[in-house]
């Protein structure tokens, strides 16, 4: 477990919590900062989710070789 692969994903997993956490308390509040940025967190959200599954793929990738 100590393989920087790992944690990188783990990091990328928790930026998309912190992401979607935002987003939807923006949401939830409405007012200036929702119309502001909800589009924005939306984009940012999505950009994190596709790294922590290219993350995740590589993972399991150098696992399965060996490595």
């Amino acid at each position: 477990m100590s393989d920087p692969l790992y944690y990188l994903g783990l990091a990328a997993m928790a930026a998309v919590v912190v992401a979607l956490v935002v987003g939807i308390g923006g949401f939830g509040k409405g007012g200036e900062f929702n119309r502001k940025n909800a589009n924005k967190m939306m984009r940012l959200r999505i950009l994190f989710q596709f790294i922590a599954v290219v993350l995740l793929l590589a993972y399991i990738y150098f696992q399965s070789q060996g490595g």
